[in-house]
């Protein structure tokens, strides 16, 4: 993982009803997104730009 990314507050959508199959994200300074898999807490992370990530929350909560 990043250092960068040491310390950083991940968390699991409340739909994910406590499974291990997940996809965390974590609120990064500066505006950015972070996003990574639950099984994988040590693995790396993908990095969105907060306009970036709020097309895809805008497009995937179109799609739900």
């Amino acid at each position: 993982m990043n250092d960068d990314l040491i310390g950083v507050r991940w968390f699991k959508s409340t739909y994910s009803q406590g499974g291990s199959d997940c996809v965390e994200v974590a609120y990064l300074d500066g505006g950015e997104v972070g996003v990574r898999d639950s099984k994988n807490p040590a693995g790396p992370a993908l990095i969105f730009a907060a306009g970036e990530w709020e097309s895809f929350v805008s497009r995937v909560g179109n799609e739900v």
